[in-house]
Order: structure tokens, then C-alpha cells, then sequence
């Protein structure tokens, strides 16, 4: 007989808030002095990055809104040819942010039919940083750029075709 799963937490961020203010709190019974400081600190910090998550937040749903995961994922399902590939590559270079940020909009492009190695070389196209490029071609030159990100988008090329050919999606 199956165990029934348990339930899921529903809130995750409450548990860290809650953490986080004992903590808090049991530092300010040992030092009041350095934990006020410590807060003052986290709110500067949280004021500075604010405007930015506003920013996120609202490209987030500006994203969410106007693309679907089902119209990309017909572009990069079985019959994806050339166009899947630049998707994938050209979708890649733009993102930025950490990598799991991507994982469930990736989740679900991938139940909508999305094939392995388009996912696979969208991440590894990630490795090229649009706003580093001006700092490497400082210190590089533009010809050691430009075959590098070259090799990179080839290389994000061949891992995807690699996958494609590893990771057959079995249909039940």
C-alpha cells in the first residue's frame, strides 16, 4: 500500500524569516550593540538592491505574461531545426542571474516538449556574460574574445547534440 506523499511546506520564506529573526534575537541578548549594527547594516544593504528587485520582479512578470512556455516550447520541440538552436544559444548569452533562478521555467519547457539539448546548450551558452564582455576585451583584445565566445557557442552546440543523442525522452 502507497504512502501517501506529505505536504508540501507552503511557506519556505516564512521559515527563513522566522530563523532569521531568532537569530536576531538571540544576538541581541548576547550583544545588542553589534546586532543593531548588524541590522542597520542588512536594511542599508536591503535599500540598495531594492530598486533592482523591483526591476526583477516586474521583467518576471513581464515575462510570465507575454511568453508562454507552450509557444517557445514549439520552437524548441522535436522538429526544432535551426531557429531551436539560436533560441537556445541567443537565449542563453542574454540570461543572467543564478542558474537555478532558470530551473522552472526549464522545467516547464521541457513537459511542453522542449528537447533535452536545446536546455542543455541554453545553459551552457549562459558562460558568455554580456556585461563582461567590454572588461574581457580590455584585458584580452577582441580577437581573443570573439574566439572564445565562438568555441563557447560551439561548445554549447556539440553538448546539446550530445544530450539529444543521450538523453531520448521515453514516451509511456
Amino acid at each position: 500500500m502507497k504512502k501517501a506523499p506529505a505536504p508540501a511546506l507552503k511557506c519556505n520564506g516564512c521559515i527563513l524569516l522566522a530563523v532569521t529573526l531568532l537569530v536576531y534575537g538571540t544576538a541581541a541578548l548576547f550583544a545588542p550593540d553589534k546586532t543593531l549594527a548588524a541590522a542597520e547594516e542588512s536594511l542599508g544593504i536591503l535599500m540598495k538592491i531594492l530598486p533592482i528587485l523591483l526591476v526583477v520582479f516586474f521583467l518576471t512578470a513581464l515575462l510570465n505574461t507575454f511568453l508562454k512556455p507552450k509557444s517557445i516550447a514549439k520552437h524548441l520541440g522535436k522538429g526544432a531545426r535551426l531557429r531551436g538552436w539560436f533560441i537556445a544559444l541567443f537565449g542563453g548569452i542574454l540570461s543572467h542571474g543564478p542558474g537555478y533562478v532558470w530551473y522552472p521555467m526549464l522545467a516547464d519547457l521541457r513537459s511542453q516538449g522542449a528537447r533535452d539539448g536545446l536546455i542543455v546548450a541554453f545553459f551552457y551558452a549562459r558562460a558568455i556574460k554580456l556585461p563582461w564582455l567590454p572588461v574581457m576585451i580590455s584585458y584580452f583584445g577582441i580577437g581573443f574574445t570573439l574566439v572564445l565566445s565562438f568555441y563557447i557557442l560551439l561548445g554549447a552546440w556539440l553538448q546539446g547534440i550530445i544530450a539529444d543523442k543521450i538523453l531520448v525522452k521515453h514516451e509511456t
